[in-house]
């Protein structure tokens, strides 16, 4: 039996296609630095993509448009305060290179169409940082995707690394499958890590956080490559317990609607930025909301104040108001609905009782959803109806009302007019904040003595190396920013020995 590898060489390869691993190649590229970027996925996107969209940053034309006075050693010291009793272990070096740094990021995205909203405050924050994307987070790969493709980043699609080249301790390529065809890319330079974190892996999870190994993660590529061939070299996984979530969130739609797919040109998203700034809310929110309701949560006051959670069984399989975002993950399917009555909605139409918040944009109200994602919206005058809607089985979801509504004390009844739900919801992990250890030019490092592995660099959440990024808009900064300086370092990095220009090779 035979096979064919395609063998090619390069300065740089870029494994993954999210907005760090994009930005390395753009920064590489434009040091003069040929490059090829691999992403597993049939798309560019990463988590990037699917994020909330905000970017934390000070000295910004938003704050100064704002007459905010703050400055990077203020935004070093309050990150302190989001990292609470693990701030002792920050990584100070990376959280100093992230505040210092991510102001030209800001002014970079913008260079190149993207258009924020802001700044927003986010306590502890002495001052509001939060630069919020519109439309949404899909603009990020829009515009980093068109300036690597005019800068001639070589990016393909549905390629996936399977191992690191390495020859006398140095990295010096990969071996890959792009549609299926072996290949291996010879790096002269280097190879820049970006594959995300590892919130998909249920081995990751189950090493590292036990109790989440079954919940699924938000981006279904973030699998733990990266952080599986660093360790092979010798490098060490930095906070691999910490992880974002389980968090309920609801299912995005099936198909995108006709405002989701606009592209996120300048002339529409500068119109939002100055519809938000200038009119008034109640204006504005039926059209905001309707790209946002994509990405957002319910509120675990929906279950303080009477909402159920139910399987698609029709039955009730957790105390709401304990940890059914755990228990989600063993239900058919992983997913639930959000049951309440008359009660519950009528309180959940306006303030200060949301369903859900994007921050720094809008707050959803019930009649949001109705309207934004009718998808998710199920009512009806009778148990039976409801159940229909939601496409439950009728008399496992009476058994469910009649048992809560019978049980002493407590919870309120389901027992007043209509009924609704939400759904379908399900439980997520956000994302894992374990990254594999990196100096100050974001080189991977060996745990052992601490030296750099040479040709090795990692950006992102991959190469988080030890930062603590709580808050709305870090992990962003980090993926932009690291991706910046990383894809400089790497290109100006002496070259490994000369490799064949490209060949065909059946064995």
């Amino acid at each position: 039996m035979s096979s064919t590898v395609v063998r090619e060489e390069t300065d740089i390869v870029v494994v993954g296609g999210g907005g760090s691993g994009l930005t390395a190649a753009i920064f590489a590229r434009q040091e003069g630095a040929r490059v090829i970027l691999l992403e597993k996925h049939t798309e560019l996107r990463g988590s990037t993509g699917l994020s909330i969209g905000s970017i934390t940053a000070t000295g910004t034309w938003h704050q100064r448009k704002a007459g905010i006075a703050d400055d990077t050693q203020a935004h070093f010291e309050d990150m302190a305060k989001f990292a609470g009793d693990l701030a002792a272990k920050d990584n100070e070096e990376l959280r100093r290179i992230l505040v210092e740094n991510v102001p030209a990021s800001v002014d970079w995205l913008m260079s190149l169409g993207v258009t924020f909203h802001g700044p927003m405050p986010e306590p502890p924050h002495r001052q509001p940082r939060m630069h919020n994307v519109l439309p949404n987070s899909r603009a990020y790969i829009y515009f980093v995707s068109r300036e690597a493709r005019r800068v001639g980043v070589d990016a393909r699609v549905n390629a996936t690394v399977e191992r690191l080249l390495v020859e006398d301790g140095r990295v010096v390529g990969v071996v890959a499958r792009i549609d299926g065809v072996p290949h291996e890319l010879r790096a002269r330079r280097a190879v820049i890590l970006a594959t995300g974190d590892y919130s998909s892996s249920p081995e990751w999870k189950r090493r590292f956080n036990p109790a989440v190994a079954g919940v699924d993660g938000v981006n279904t590529t973030n699998v733990g490559d990266g952080h599986r061939f660093g360790e092979e070299l010798g490098a060490e996984v930095k906070f691999g317990e910490i992880v974002y979530g389980p968090n309920l969130r609801f299912m995005p739609p099936a198909k995108p609607s006709v405002l989701l797919r606009l592209p996120p040109h300048r002339l529409l998203t500068g119109a939002m930025r100055m519809a938000l700034e200038r009119l008034p809310s109640w204006m504005l929110r039926p059209f905001i909301l309707s790209f946002v309701t994509t990405y957002l949560s319910p509120e675990p006051s929906l279950f303080r104040e009477g909402a159920i959670l139910v399987n698609k069984r029709g039955e009730r399989f957790a105390d709401e108001l304990g940890k059914p975002n755990h228990a989600l993950a063993e239900q058919p399917d992983k997913v639930g609905y959000i049951v309440f009555d008359d009660s519950v909605a009528c309180k959940f139409r306006k303030w200060p009782h949301f369903i859900s918040t994007a921050p720094g944009v809008a707050y959803a109200y019930l009649g949001d959803y109705k309207r934004t994602r009718p998808d998710l919206y199920h009512a009806g005058g009778s148990v039976e109806e409801l159940a229909a809607s939601m496409g439950v089985p009728a008399e496992a979801l009476r058994r469910t009302v009649d048992s809560h509504n019978a049980a002493p004390g407590g919870r309120p009844p389901l027992a007043k007019g209509r009924l609704y739900a939400l759904g379908p919801v399900k439980s997520w992990i956000i994302l894992t904040d374990g990254g594999l250890t990196v100096n100050r030019n974001h080189q991977v490092t060996r745990a052992d003595d601490g030296r750099a592995i040479p040709g090795l660099y990692a950006v992102g959440s991959v190469g988080q190396g030890g930062l603590l990024l709580e808050g709305h808009g870090h992990h962003l900064a980090w993926a932009f920013t690291s991706g910046r300086l990383a894809g400089r370092h790497a290109a100006t990095a002496e070259p490994a020995g000369a490799v064949p220009v490209r060949e065909v090779v059946a064995g």
